[in-house]
C-alpha cells in the first residue's frame, strides 16, 4: 500500500500511545463533576469522537453545564495534570520521515481540539512533517466524513488516492463514508475482530508493521525514533 499520495492519520492510540491517558483523564474528570464514572471499557468506547459528542454517549441526559465543566476538567487532566506517559508509538516519527522522503503527502484526522493537538504536535516536535492537519472542533464528528472530505479537498487529492490510518472502529468507519482506503492499527482503542467489522484493507499490530506496508521498505532504524 505504498503508492497513494496522501496518508492520513488519527493521532490517539495510532500515532500516540495515550489510550491510558485519556481514559483515565475521563475518569478523573467525571468524578470531579460529579458524573457516574465510566469503566475502561465505555471510555475507550468513544475514543475519536469529538468530547461534545463523546459526552452524549457516555452521560445520557448531561446537561450543558456538566458537560461544559467535564470538557474543562478533562483538557486539564490530559494536558496538564494527569502523570500517565503518552508518549508516541516507538518507530511512529520514523515511519513519518520515511513517508516524507518518499514526497508523500501526510495528515492528520483527529478527534482532539485544536488547542490539544497542537500541544502534542510542539511536545513530539512532529508539526513540520504534516502538510495538513483537523481536528473535531474544526469539523463535523467522526464517523462522519466531513474531515476527510475537507483533506482531500483542500490537497487536492481524489479518493482512490488516499489512505486512512487508525485504530478504532469510528476512524474506519469515516474512510469507509469517504470512500477512502482503510488500514486497521491494533495498538489503541478496538481489538482486530471490533476493526474487522469495518472491512479495512488491511490491519497491522504494530508500527514497524505499517511501516512495511506504507512504505514498501522496512522502517527499522538504529537511531532513536
Amino acid at each position: 500500500m505504498d503508492n497513494y499520495k496522501l496518508y492520513i492519520f488519527d493521532w490517539d492510540g495510532t500515532l500516540m500511545d495515550s489510550i491510558g491517558r485519556i481514559v483515565s483523564s475521563l475518569q478523573l474528570a467525571a468524578k470531579q463533576v460529579g458524573l457516574a464514572i465510566p469503566t475502561d471499557v465505555q471510555a475507550k468506547s468513544i475514543i475519536g469522537l469529538s468530547l461534545s459528542v463523546a459526552c452524549q454517549q457516555l452521560f445520557p441526559g448531561i446537561t450543558q453545564d456538566e458537560e461544559k465543566q467535564l470538557i474543562a476538567a478533562y483538557r486539564q487532566q490530559f494536558l496538564f495534570d494527569n502523570p500517565i506517559p503518552a508518549p508516541l508509538f516507538e518507530h511512529g516519527k520514523l515511519l513519518l520521515e520515511r513517508l516524507q522522503e518518499q514526497g508523500k503527502l501526510i495528515a492528520v484526522a483527529t478527534g482532539k481540539a485544536r488547542a490539544g493537538l497542537d500541544k502534542m504536535l510542539l511536545d513530539t516536535e512532529t508539526h513540520h512533517l504534516f502538510d495538513m492537519t483537523i481536528c473535531a472542533d474544526e469539523s463535523q464528528s467522526k464517523p462522519n466524513p466531513h474531515m476527510l472530505n475537507v483533506l482531500l479537498a483542500e490537497l487536492s487529492i481524489a479518493t482512490h488516492e488516499a489512505v486512512m490510518v487508525g485504530d478504532s472502529i469510528h476512524d474506519l468507519t469515516m474512510a469507509n463514508n469517504a470512500g477512502v482506503d482503510s488500514v486497521g492499527i491494533t495498538l489503541g482503542a478496538d481489538s482486530k475482530t471490533r476493526l474487522q467489522t469495518c472491512n479495512p484493507n488491511a490491519i497491522v499490530d504494530s508500527i514497524l508493521e505499517l511501516g512495511r506496508l506504507l512504505t514498501g521498505n522496512p522502517i527499522h532504524s538504529s537511531q532513536t525514533p
